[in-house]
């Protein structure tokens, strides 16, 4: 067995560099390079514009207390616990734990409404809740169901339990409901 000559690291590193050092551009497809437009005077792309930097979110904890649930919310039959989320994400975002309060009068409550945002998330922590949602028609979300109703999705509460208690998610914090006509 003949005896190899003893090759340093580097020295046998960069003749590797160079063996394959070629391959790279001839390996290289004349497709990716950038073709300039042959139209004369065609208008240059316009820039993309500038995304908008929102503040530095902050952390929310929140504790539960009975003191927390307040009727100030979106609807007079419904107490409304704020989970600081909105504040945390200067308005990036909003979540808070509803209690309907019963029992359900249905010529209050199922009124035809949308929301103008763009996501909206409800989980059942407690009880029952029936709904219908443009689309879907009737549902019976119970304790552990969750849904996510679309941007602008017609959608009405139709019964509730007595003891029912939904957490919502919202994007963005601030937005316009709009009642229908039934």
């Amino acid at each position: 067995m003949a005896k190899q000559k003893a090759v340093s690291r580097p020295a046998a590193q960069t003749a590797v560099k160079k063996k394959w050092s070629g391959h790279k551009t001839a390996a290289k497809s004349s497709a990716r390079k950038t073709v300039k437009s042959k139209t004369r005077g065609a208008p240059a792309a316009k820039p993309k514009p500038a995304k908008k930097v929102r503040p530095k979110q902050t952390i929310a904890v929140s504790h539960h207390r009975e003191e927390d649930f307040k009727t100030d919310g979106l609807r007079a039959y419904a107490k409304y616990r704020d989970l600081g989320i909105a504040d945390a994400t200067h308005g990036l975002a909003q979540a808070h734990v509803i209690r309907l309060q019963g029992p359900c009068n249905p010529a209050e409550v199922s009124k035809l409404h949308y929301h103008d945002l763009e996501f909206q998330m409800v989980y059942v922590l407690k009880g029952w809740v029936k709904t219908y949602m443009e689309g879907q028609g009737e549902t019976l979300m119970k304790e552990g169901s969750a849904w996510t109703q679309p941007p602008r999705i017609k959608h009405l509460i139709m019964d509730y339990s007595d003891d029912v208690e939904l957490l919502e998610v919202i994007l963005p914090a601030e937005f316009k409901t709009v009642e229908l006509a039934s």
